[in-house]
């Protein structure tokens, strides 16, 4: 059997000692967390391992011993460690060796089949990994593979989530090390560097209330960053800042006044584009012949509509950059707020033109439902209201001739009245995309996970895909060693993982039911919520 023993790269130069980790039977590996150094009591690395285990809910246990011949005095440990076996018992039991001049290493793997058998070796395949970096990442689960690979995926992925999750849940064991006073000392990734960590120590003392001040802040900081919540702040964050750069420029160079008095001529300019167009369709657009009778009644409807619509404006202008002002401030609750109160003003700023899309839309569908309706009297159907369907019906002469009648008149009206409503559904429409644009920059800022975004870009390690592997020794007569590497999780997943629930309205019309709609002349609205009532 193939024993695979996960090794800390922090621990490659450790002095010599006890092997520390968990073993898992499932995949026959061996997770090496820390070297326990000499002198310890058996009893006392016991009672640390309990502490471990009830700390981290993880079974922990001595898998062996270390030997770093770094000294020719560590050259005589050989024979005390291999008698180690017998204090710490465990199946298999390691033993990981280092030499002193040329670094080549020996992996042994022994169980013990009897009292007066001898033990049975099995191969040993030594992976390196980095602890830190290990200890920060949170591994995902692996995307969807074909049903060939799925196997072999499942398999694989549990062997990583397993050493993943032993040292994430061994924090406890690294509270301590090597250069604490206390009675067992460990080598493990928080043993590096704590030697200059003197100057730090100093200034410590030096300054108490404000380094307290300080380590209540970063806890705070890392207590948030360790959750989703994360996202979501740093989103809430950035909205605040922009929005306060909004409003700093709003009130800044007066623009909110010029902006006031751009506004005025801009409603009239559209006034006027407006009363071009509806002059042009009063008379013959595009060539084509309209009825006359009807053309006029609804462009006088329509041009009547559009002057009260400017009377209004000009009746509010002096009050305009008032208003104006009171808005802006919005903007102090973040850029997200001021974008929806934009929307707002642009749907009141466009509200004639939603009424002109409301007139053309009702009339249009009133006359398809009446010309769909006297089809369906001529060919001696009708329409159920309470069973919803079409059943048979027999009618009388004067039904049929004066149902002709009616059929005729619609139909000959209907292209001057579908003109009228093409042309006001396609002005509903650019307000629509305009509001569209607005709504998906509001969804962008409160649902794009930043925070993860930038731990991915400054801290890939953090967020795993999964692993590779690169060969560090391969040779004949030698333990074969590789190297674990974390593979970061690609940008579009973090998104697909990590992007935050949105609280804005999403279109709820695919695009063949809004063709339909659109060809039916049922009203449209765009961000109506499933369950809100229609019309």
């Amino acid at each position: 059997m193939v024993v695979k023993a996960f090794f800390p790269t922090c621990c490659a130069s450790a002095d010599s000692g006890l092997l520390v980790g968990r073993w898992v039977p499932e995949q026959s590996s061996a997770v090496v967390l820390a070297v326990v150094h000499f002198p310890f009591i058996p009893i006392q690395v016991k009672e640390l391992l309990a502490q471990v285990h009830q700390a981290g809910r993880v079974g922990l246990a001595v898998l062996g011993t270390w030997c770093h011949r770094r000294q020719e005095a560590e050259e005589r440990l050989g024979p005390f460690l291999e008698g180690l076996g017998a204090i710490f018992s465990h199946e298999p039991w390691l033993q990981l060796c280092r030499e002193r001049t040329s670094g080549l290493w020996s992996c042994k793997a022994t169980r013990q089949q009897g009292p007066t058998c001898p033990g049975v070796k099995d191969q040993v395949m030594l992976v390196f990994y980095d602890q830190r970096q290990v200890l920060l990442s949170q591994l995902h689960p692996p995307a969807a593979l074909p049903d060939r690979q799925a196997g072999d995926a499942t398999a694989s992925a549990e062997g990583l989530a397993a050493v993943f999750d032993t040292v994430a849940r061994s924090e406890a064991l690294f509270r301590s090390d090597r250069f604490d006073e206390g009675p067992v000392r460990l080598s493990h990734w928080q043993s590096e560097g704590v030697e200059a960590s003197i100057l730090a120590e100093l200034a410590k003392r030096a300054s108490g209330p404000v380094c307290l001040l300080l380590a209540c802040l970063l806890s705070l900081i890392s207590a948030a960053c360790t959750c989703r919540k994360a996202n979501m702040l740093v989103s809430v964050l950035l909205d605040v800042a922009l929005g306060l750069a909004l409003l700093s420029w709003l009130h800044g160079k007066d623009r909110i006044g010029q902006l006031a008095e751009a506004l005025v001529p801009v409603a009239d300019h559209v006034a006027e584009a407006l009363q071009h167009l509806l002059q042009w369709l009063m008379g013959a657009p595009a060539g084509l012949k309209m009825n006359r009778a009807l053309d006029q009644v609804l462009g006088r409807f329509f041009l009547y509509h559009l002057h009260l619509w400017i009377s209004y404006v000009h009746l509010l202008s002096p009050f305009i950059e008032h208003i104006l002002w009171h808005v802006g401030l919005s903007a102090c609750l973040g850029l997200t707020v001021a974008l929806s109160t934009l929307s707002d003003i642009i749907a009141l700023l466009t509200f004639h033109i939603y009424c002109f899309y409301v007139y053309g839309a009702r009339l249009y569908c009133l006359k398809i439902c009446g010309l769909s309706s006297l089809w369906r009297l001529f060919r001696g159907k009708k329409w159920n209201v309470l069973r919803q369907r079409v059943d048979s019906c027999s009618y009388d002469l004067d039904q049929l001739f004066i149902g002709t009648l009616l059929f005729t008149v619609l139909l000959f009206l209907l292209p001057t009245t579908a003109l009228y409503y093409l042309v006001f559904t396609l002005l509903r429409l650019l307000v629509v995309a305009v509001q569209g644009l607005i709504h998906l920059l509001v969804d962008l800022v409160n649902s794009l996970p930043l925070y993860s975004l930038g731990l991915r870009l400054c801290r890939p390690y953090r967020l795993a895909a999964g692993v590779k592997f690169r060969v560090l020794e391969h040779e004949a007569g030698r333990p074969l060693r590789l190297l674990m590497q974390i593979n970061p999780l690609p940008y579009g997943r973090v998104v697909h993982a990590y992007r935050l629930p949105s609280c804005g309205c999403h279109p709820t019309h695919s695009w063949g039911s809004l063709c339909r709609k659109l060809f039916f002349g049922e009203l449209i609205y765009p961000w109506r919520q499933r369950g809100d009532k229609q019309d």
